[in-house]
């Protein structure tokens, strides 16, 4: 789904509600992690405050715990300790992090039990990244615009949501994924420029703009499927436009210890699981709520709530039927993801047909205003 704010300013579209202007966004690479190697030297490295901290610019060094501080190895003598840590590129290109290179500044500080590894760049090019990460080079242009405009909201909607905290969004499926400096070349840069500083709102303010990779047919209302209740009312919609995603339908045949096993490790285990029954579905036909009858007792659970049990990757999405057959639990189902907002695959879909990502967005978040971050 660890968090540098600007000051909100007024909206370029006319009266309204004030955004941030561009400016940069944290974004957690890593959290409560023992150690961290940082290359792509050669680097430069500062306090929080921007001080050097060393005249050598070494080209990778590794972090570790240290009391209650940092301990910086690498420097080609005795480590180096310090309270926080902030690593740029000598160079200006990136800080590479896990095989991944980051642009910007990479910063590591001690957190709970562990490290926080943050990355702050700029909105537009962690927009970017984040773009490449979750749709990739290869979709059409209009959807890739598409993908940037929300992105950038459900961006900016957690910069302000998480403002003063260590960093302000994650970079894993817990809020985007997130792929680090993008090649100059790439498609996703010309969807990101041309759409720059665009964002939703809903009822004239950000809003956490979700997105998955294939609704099955039908949208869902994000009040059905996420348990905060500051969720948009967002109209589910029929969607009409074909998938050549490979998740657009499928089977699971989960052998019943798999499924008891993962019960019992949430908490919810029930002994031998007797029977499965679909008690309620929600308006797109996802399950709302499920009971799970077992040998040692029987339980109710809502959909979302069994899909995470089960596992987000194993259960693709909780529109589906079920039955229990000898010793194996059979599925039958549609789409991958939670069904909220733009489904990636139609989206693909509609930009070939030569829809605009205007009329796309229109389309997967019906009653949204279009707006624009000052420039």
């Amino acid at each position: 789904m660890i968090r540098a704010l600007m000051c909100f300013a007024a909206l370029v579209l006319g009266a309204g509600p004030a955004l941030a202007a561009g400016g940069d966004i944290r974004v957690a690479l890593a959290d409560g992690v023992p150690a961290v190697e940082l290359g792509g030297g050669p680097l430069a490295l500062h306090d929080l405050a921007g001080r050097p901290l060393t005249a050598t610019a070494p080209t990778w060094i590794r972090v570790v715990e240290r009391g209650a501080g940092l301990e910086v190895r690498g420097l080609g003598r005795e480590a180096l300790r310090v309270d926080a840590l902030r690593v740029i590129s000598a160079r200006g290109s990136a800080v590479r992090v896990g095989g991944v290179d980051y642009p910007g500044v990479v910063e590591v500080r001690r957190a709970g039990d562990g490290l926080t590894v943050v990355n702050e760049l700029p909105l537009e090019e962690y927009v970017t990244g984040s773009v490449l990460a979750e749709a990739g080079e290869s979709m059409p242009l209009e959807m890739l615009k598409a993908q940037a405009i929300v992105a950038r909201t459900y961006a900016a909607y957690h910069r302000r949501l998480n403002a003063g905290r260590p960093y302000e969004i994650v970079a894993a499926t817990a809020h985007q994924q997130y792929a680090g400096r993008v090649s100059a070349d790439s498609p996703v840069w010309r969807a990101v420029r041309e759409t720059r500083g665009q964002v939703l709102l809903w009822d004239g303010e950000l809003f956490p703009a979700f997105y998955h990779t294939d609704s099955g047919g039908h949208t869902e209302d994000p009040r059905a499927v996420f348990a905060a209740t500051n969720m948009p009312a967002l109209p589910p919609v029929r969607v009409v436009f074909p998938s050549d995603s490979p998740h657009h339908s499928w089977t699971l045949d989960l052998p019943l210890t798999t499924l008891e096993a993962a019960l019992q490790r949430g908490g919810m285990g029930v002994g031998r699981v007797l029977a499965l029954e679909v008690l309620e579905r929600s308006i797109s036909l996802r399950v709302a709520r499920i009971s799970v009858q077992g040998s040692a007792r029987s339980l109710v659970l809502r959909g979302n709530d069994f899909r995470r049990l089960v596992g987000y990757d194993v259960l693709k999405s909780t529109l589906f039927a079920v039955a229990v057959d000898g010793n194996l639990v059979r599925f039958a189902g549609r789409g991958y993801g939670h069904g909220v907002g733009l489904d990636q695959a139609a989206a693909k879909s509609m930009a070939q047909l030569g829809y605009t990502a205007r009329q796309i967005l229109q389309f997967y978040y019906p009653g949204v205003e279009f707006a624009a971050f000052p420039q």
